[in-house]
């Protein structure tokens, strides 16, 4: 279940603020407060969606389009096409997901380990 008391949902709603990288109608990219490379961006779809498999069997397929043709718009803007980048995103207790809330992380800038 979507808890819309979750910190992306609160950035959603200027509650809380971040310093945005990239934003359209569908998506929010930001820096990370805790990087862990060179360059960390989340990325964060505009509909209530718990993790990848909430987002991927209950999004509008243009939405989806539009989300992950973001990520690589923002890819392409930080420059890090390339020379490389990992893209990660958890889903659950067990995949180490910290805020229910789909998103992507965008890491590059370095070697990522």
């Amino acid at each position: 279940m979507y808890d819309n008391n979750n910190i992306f949902a609160k950035i959603l709603r200027n509650e809380i603020a971040c310093k945005k990288i990239y934003e359209d109608n569908n998506s929010l990219f930001f820096n990370d407060i805790n990087p862990q490379a060179k360059i960390h961006v989340l990325g964060i779809p505009k509909v209530n969606r718990v993790d990848f498999s909430d987002f991927i069997l209950n999004t509008d397929e243009k939405i989806i389009t539009s989300f992950f043709l973001s990520v690589d718009l923002v890819i392409d803007q930080l420059s890090i096409k390339k020379t490389g980048f990992r893209i990660i995103t958890n889903s659950g207790a067990d995949g180490g997901q910290e805020v229910p809330h789909f998103h992507v992380h965008i890491l590059g800038g370095e070697k990522v380990k």
